[in-house]
C-alpha cells in the first residue's frame, strides 16, 4: 500500500474528528443557503408587505414564508440567506486579499533577511500597535457604508498577521537543503518562492484561514449591528439581529433566528480550525 501525502493523511486524521465532519456539513449547508437561498423562495429579501408583517413561522409557513416576516412584512428566509450570502462573500474575498498580500509580504520580508526584513517588519509592527477596530471604524466613517468599503478595510488590517505567520514559516523553511539546492541550480525568488516555499507553508495558512473567516463574519455582523455596516435594505446577519432584538419581548424569532444562524456559523468555522490544526500540525501528527 502506498504511502499517504502529508494531506492524504491531513484528511484521514480529520475525518477522524466526528463533531468537526458535523459541523462541516454544518458550514456546506450556510454556503448552499448563501448561494441558492434567494431562489428557494418567491420572496425578495427587500420586498415589502404591511399587511402580512409580524408572521411567525408556523403562520408564515403556509404562505411561503418558511420563517416568518419581520415588522415590514419582509420575508425572513430571504432576509436570512441574503445575510448568509454576504457574510460568506465578505468573508472569503477579505481572507483571499488577505492571504494573497500577507503571504507575498511574508515571503519576501523573509527571503531576503537583512535590512529588507528589519524594516518590512518593523512596518507590519508599528501598524499593528493601533487596534484594527479603529482603522475599521475610520474607514467606514471617511469612505461611507458599502460591501466594498467593509472588505477594504478589513483587508487593511487583517492581511498583518499573516505576512508574520509566513514570514516566521518561510525563516525556517529557506536554510533547508532543497532550497539551497535550487538556488544552486540558479533558481531565482519566483520559482523558488512558487515551487519550495508557499507549498510548505500551505497547512499553516489553512489553518490560520479557517480560525480568521469567523471573526471576519462577526465583525461585519457587529458594523452591521452599530450601524456602519451593510446599508440598508441590504439584509446582514448583524442588522437582522438587531432589528431582532427590538422586538425580542414580543416576537423573539426574529432575533433568535439571525442570532443562532451567527452563531453556528462562527462556531462552525472554529472547530472545523481547531480539528485542521490537530490534523494539519505537524507537531501533532501520529
Amino acid at each position: 500500500k502506498p504511502s499517504l501525502t502529508f494531506w492524504q493523511d491531513g484528511w484521514r486524521r480529520f475525518k477522524k474528528n466526528k463533531l468537526a465532519l458535523t459541523f462541516l456539513g454544518i458550514t456546506v449547508i450556510f454556503l448552499f443557503l448563501a448561494i441558492f437561498g434567494q431562489h428557494m423562495t418567491k420572496y425578495s429579501y427587500r420586498a415589502q408587505d404591511l399587511s402580512a408583517k409580524f408572521l411567525s413561522p408556523t403562520k408564515g409557513f403556509a404562505k411561503g414564508h418558511y420563517l416568518g416576516t419581520d415588522n415590514l412584512g419582509r420575508d425572513l428566509f430571504a432576509r436570512l440567506s441574503q445575510g448568509i450570502r454576504i457574510s460568506m462573500e465578505l468573508s472569503i474575498i477579505t481572507a483571499a486579499i488577505c492571504v494573497i498580500f500577507g503571504t507575498i509580504y511574508g515571503a519576501v520580508s523573509a527571503y531576503f533577511g537583512g535590512i529588507v526584513d528589519t524594516i518590512m517588519t518593523r512596518i507590519v509592527e508599528i501598524l499593528m500597535i493601533i487596534p484594527s477596530m479603529i482603522y475599521i471604524i475610520l474607514l467606514m466613517v471617511v469612505m461611507g457604508n458599502s460591501i466594498k468599503t467593509i472588505i477594504i478595510a478589513m483587508s487593511l488590517t487583517r492581511w498583518l498577521n499573516y505576512s508574520l505567520l509566513v514570514r516566521g514559516e518561510v525563516l525556517k523553511i529557506k536554510e533547508n537543503e532543497f532550497v539551497l539546492a535550487s538556488k544552486s541550480l540558479g533558481g531565482n525568488f519566483f520559482w523558488i518562492t512558487i515551487k519550495h516555499l508557499i507549498p510548505n507553508t500551505l497547512n499553516v495558512i489553512i489553518i490560520r484561514l479557517t480560525t480568521d473567516i469567523p471573526s471576519i463574519v462577526f465583525t461585519e455582523a457587529f458594523l452591521s449591528y452599530i450601524g456602519l455596516g451593510v446599508p440598508l435594505p441590504q439584509a446582514s446577519l448583524g442588522n437582522l439581529v438587531s432589528d431582532g432584538l427590538a422586538s425580542m419581548s414580543t416576537y423573539p424569532y426574529l432575533f433568535i433566528i439571525p442570532a443562532t444562524v451567527l452563531s453556528l456559523i462562527t462556531l462552525a468555522f472554529n472547530i472545523v480550525g481547531d480539528a485542521l490544526n490537530d490534523a494539519l500540525n505537524p507537531k501533532l501528527r501520529s
